[in-house]
């Protein structure tokens, strides 16, 4: 059917999904030693095939075959109970739950597995889990906002917005990574809508060492124009590690200029954080990769010791700590505000895991040419 040439000409590439247009359908790649799967997507008006090349070296060139085939697997299973889950299982284990029952104040993951099977977000506050919790809107990996409208959809307090599941666009399992495309409303306490919410979390048929999830929202000022205020309280994408992983205990925060701690990594803008330590021994960690078509590129981090870590442009007057300078960010009635982040899990810490190197195979794909 044809051939994929990738010719990999800077730094290695470190075997991150890598896609290009194609006719509908799953394939096979081969090279003269292995074979990959390519599954494919409508996104955007076209049609791509996704597909996970392996590790390639700085200057090698590898050709693929395209093969049709019929028989894929689902390595990349996403389950919904209709209860207000969805699990996500890579090669039969579960990696994560997308949690969106509106018993909760807003959809999150939780847990998220890592290294050695170990998940690297905190557990969620319930009436289970006994244990006495800060910041107990702190989900695992969540968007919220302080002030919207002047509604809080960041706590759990008295009063708090709420962002309420409405359906799922789309649901797909395969070979090369799972999707789960949800559509939500943001309403305040009255359940009055603020906003629509759609939420793109893919995710890649890859091991426990190194997970990838590509998280894409998508804010709607479906009702009225939205006015994001100014406010530290607030992670259009945010995470709070496992306790053990804290910066108060094993934990290391680790920006891209090579800032380290809280001290000097919080406020600041930074392409990148990575926040790494150990869980009953075992070294891992976790970086968000900004993408340059986001808002304020690159964004400014509320990390924290005590275990948060939050992508927030908005912040600004804390930040600065200058109540002159204003993050306040106005949405028009009617238009959209798209954010791209990448989730990066790994083994060992910052310099171990080439963060830096893996930032730049988020931006730099290698040249492809379709013959």
């Amino acid at each position: 059917m044809g051939k994929i040439i990738v010719k990999n000409s800077k730094r290695d590439w470190y075997n991150f999904p890598l896609n290009v247009e194609f006719e509908k359908g799953n394939y096979i790649l081969k090279t003269e030693k292995d074979k990959f799967f390519a599954q494919s997507i409508f996104e955007n008006g076209k049609n791509y095939i996704v597909f996970l090349p392996g590790i390639i070296e700085k200057e090698e060139e590898i050709e693929f075959k395209i093969e049709k085939e019929e028989n894929i697997p689902e390595n990349v299973k996403v389950v919904d109970d209709g209860k207000g889950k969805v699990d996500v299982f890579i090669n039969e284990t579960l990696f994560t739950t997308y949690n969106y029952s509106q018993n909760n104040a807003r959809p999150f993951l939780n847990p998220v597995i890592g290294p050695s099977g170990k998940s690297i977000v905190r557990k969620p506050a319930s009436p289970e889990n006994i244990e006495k919790f800060d910041h107990i809107h702190h989900r695992g990996i969540w968007v919220a906002h302080g002030d919207v409208n002047g509604i809080d959809n960041w706590s759990e307090l008295e009063g708090h917005g709420k962002t309420i599941h409405r359906k799922f666009l789309n649901l797909i399992s395969g070979p090369v990574f799972g999707l789960i495309h949800a559509l939500s409303d943001w309403v305040d306490n009255k359940g009055k809508k603020i906003l629509e919410e759609e939420r793109i979390i893919k995710i890649y048929n890859l091991p426990f060492d190194h997970r990838i999830i590509d998280h894409i929202l998508i804010l709607r000022a479906s009702e009225t124009e939205v006015v994001f205020k100014d406010t530290k309280e607030s992670g259009l994408l945010s995470i709070r590690v496992h306790p053990e992983m804290e910066g108060r205990n094993t934990g290391i925060i680790t920006n891209s200029y090579g800032a380290t701690g809280e001290k000097e990594c919080w406020g600041k803008r930074s392409f990148w954080v990575d926040y790494s330590g150990q869980i009953e021994g075992v070294k891992c960690g976790v970086s968000i990769f900004d993408h340059p078509s986001n808002l304020r590129y690159p964004t400014y981090w509320h990390v924290r010791d005590y275990g948060l870590f939050s992508a927030n442009f908005f912040g600004l007057s804390d930040f600065y700590n200058d109540k002159k300078i204003s993050g306040t960010y106005i949405l028009p009635y009617g238009e959209e505000l798209k954010l791209f982040y990448r989730i990066y899990i790994h083994s060992g810490d910052c310099e171990e895991s080439k963060i830096k190197e893996k930032y730049l195979n988020f931006l730099y794909l290698p040249e492809i040419e379709v013959k």
